[in-house]
């Protein structure tokens, strides 16, 4: 009870303060915004203003294309970004303000465990989120519902989700007012880690990308290969076709083992920077999970065969052209097979390490 208390008091202290009223009116603008958009057979609609677009009902049904923009705009866009540096703004103060005043002393005489009293502090943080992002869904969920025409339960996936990826900035945030005493200092450098995740995020995407092209070139000569043995030994060839067949095929042996090399090395640093990923928290596939929960495969199909021709990208050019399309579809199909596990749980993971440094901090410091 003492900790419920504790609780209810630090969400008092929160919500008297502006910025949670703030990000909760915006809130509301946004999704008054999202259900003043609509798709019709042609295109867009906004209000009573129609815009011819490719977005349209031959491609998308309207359930997809709302479930798209909650997931996109809603959630990546406004929670992720936006809500969630407000609400970083509105949090970091929590354990600074704490240790710093004199209502440490006063909480520390009752008898509550350190530990424990660390912890109920980080929930009151996550508590903050937690309202924001279930009012915004339950909106969402009725916009969808009405303008959409049908109900998405799953829609409320997108509250663990979104508290689950401001946990791991907020318990580094925690433990960074604990040492520094700082809320600025906490915040800035709590933006730092922000920002070095989306560094690794950013670089093994890019990395992945290049292995995922070099990888398919090296089918594609592979093939070329193959054709060119095929060739040597097709039956009723004079001596001269031999020769300039023999010829062909070591040329196309040798651009083989220059795309395997450019491969392998692709794929090496892609490995290493896979691997500090997999330490580190996953912000943005966390977020990314949401949509596949909401939106399947065969949802976004006539999206994708609406595209470009798959030309027109970095490896469509060159002496082995490869499909843009070709290697989306494989990167889509890699990036969906990592598991929840490795998303969620390394996550997980890295913040419990950080979390019980805080507490042991917190537990062992002399106030």
């Amino acid at each position: 009870m003492k900790l419920l208390a504790i609780l209810h008091d630090q969400y008092r202290a929160l919500a008297a303060g502006k910025i949670f009223w703030v990000v909760l009116v915006l809130s509301g603008l946004v999704v008054a915004a999202f259900g003043a958009v609509g798709i019709n057979k042609t295109g867009l609609t906004v209000l009573w203003w129609e815009f011819d677009a490719i977005f349209n009902t031959s491609l998308l049904t309207p359930a997809t294309f709302y479930k798209l923009v909650f997931v996109n705009v809603g959630i990546k866009f406004w929670l992720a970004w936006i809500a969630s540096i407000l609400a970083l703004i509105s949090t970091a103060s929590i354990i600074p303000e704490f240790i710093s005043s004199g209502a440490i002393e006063l909480t520390l005489s009752k008898p509550i465990s350190r530990v424990k009293l660390y912890f109920t502090k980080f929930l009151a943080g996550l508590l903050f989120v937690t309202l924001q992002v279930g009012v915004f869904t339950t909106a969402a969920f009725l916009v969808i519902g009405v303008r959409g025409g049908t109900w998405e339960p799953g829609l409320f996936w997108a509250v663990p989700y979104t508290v689950l990826f401001f946990s791991y900035l907020f318990s580094m945030c925690a433990l960074l007012g604990l040492l520094t005493r700082s809320s600025l200092a906490a915040l800035l450098l709590t933006f730092l880690f922000w920002f070095v995740l989306f560094g690794v995020n950013a670089t093994e995407q890019s990395l992945h990308y290049f292995k995922t092209g070099y990888a398919l070139q090296v089918e594609k000569v592979e093939s070329w290969v193959e054709a060119a043995e095929q060739k040597v030994q097709g039956p009723g060839q004079s001596e001269e076709a031999i020769e300039r067949s023999k010829k062909e095929l070591a040329t196309k042996q040798t651009q083989l083992e220059r795309y395997r090399a450019k491969a392998g090395g692709m794929g090496r640093w892609h490995g290493y920077f896979h691997g500090v990923k997999s330490v580190m928290p996953k912000s943005s596939e966390t977020i990314e999970l949401l949509q596949r929960t909401l939106v399947s495969e065969a949802d976004l199909e006539p999206l994708a065969a609406s595209g470009n021709d798959g030309q027109g990208g970095f490896f469509s050019r060159g002496e082995v052209p490869v499909s843009e399309r070709e290697i989306q579809k494989r990167l889509a199909a890699s990036i969906a097979s990592r598991s929840f596990g490795w998303i969620v749980g390394t996550s997980l993971v890295f913040e419990a390490v950080v979390l019980g440094i805080g507490a042991l901090v917190f537990r062992r410091r002399d106030f």
